[in-house]
């Protein structure tokens, strides 16, 4: 067994450059749309941004319509931004329609809820098959009383009916303009993360390398740099990277 202190003594003779390091955190305030923090962050680092500033202020502001519940809003500014973004993705189309319909039923709008899934993903899985599963989950919302937050109702739909829904497809929405923008869809502070993560399952005793180890909380540390606002208040840019 490699004990803590002999673990940690030699992780610190593993060099990594300063530089690199501030590469990774302006890289992960760009993706997550922290745009004044990465601003700061280049001016005292001397990194340039790599992106142009208007996208990534159109793309905040995308994310915060979203993120308060106003999808159509949000698909509109989508279309202006750049229409190919939504007609060459049915599934984040889809998820976009989807949380619409689910918005109108937080707002107590049932049957309008039930006139636009008819209206509007009942099409979508006619012409894409592979959305069929989905939207029969989708529908199933209208058979259970959601807001009783029983213990009856499926993890799925208590996944879709959660306001932390929005946060799911804001995401993918973010990593789909961001790939329209020529730039990588996620942070590779959380690439990094997750392959620290599998190194630990390939060196641990379960995995080749039966070597017993301290582990760090790779938990912990993607709970913490996954942001979770629910309104603009949220996104700001005094929220935890590390």
């Amino acid at each position: 067994m490699v004990s803590s202190s002999e673990w940690h003594a030699r992780l610190a003779q593993i060099p990594v450059p300063k530089r690199d390091l501030d590469r990774i955190v302006l890289d992960y305030l760009l993706v997550q749309g922290r745009k004044e923090a990465a601003e700061t962050f280049s001016n005292e680092t001397g990194l340039s941004l790599e992106m142009e500033s208007s996208d990534l202020d159109a793309r905040v502001e995308i994310r915060k319509i979203l993120l308060r519940g106003d999808v159509a809003e949000a698909m509109e500014c989508v279309n202006e931004l750049n229409p190919e973004i939504l007609d060459t993705n049915p599934v984040l189309f889809f998820h976009l329609q989807q949380l619409r319909m689910i918005e109108l039923m937080h707002q107590g709008q049932f049957d309008e809820a039930l006139l636009f899934a008819a209206e509007h993903l009942a099409p979508l899985g006619e012409e894409h098959g592979s959305l069929l599963n989905e939207i029969e989950q989708t529908m199933s919302l209208f058979v259970f009383d959601m807001s009783s937050g029983s213990p009856a109702i499926p993890a799925y739909a208590q996944r879709l009916y959660s306001k932390d829904y929005r946060q799911r497809v804001a995401d993918e929405l973010n990593s789909a303009i961001l790939a329209s923008q020529s730039y990588h869809c996620s942070a590779k502070l959380l690439e990094l993360v997750q392959m620290l993560r599998y190194s630990e399952q390939l060196l641990g005793q379960n995995g080749p390398g039966k070597t017993d180890f301290p582990h760090l909380s790779t938990a912990d540390l993607l709970h913490t740099t996954r942001p979770k606002p629910e309104n603009a208040e949220s996104m700001s840019d005094t929220s935890p990277i590390l």
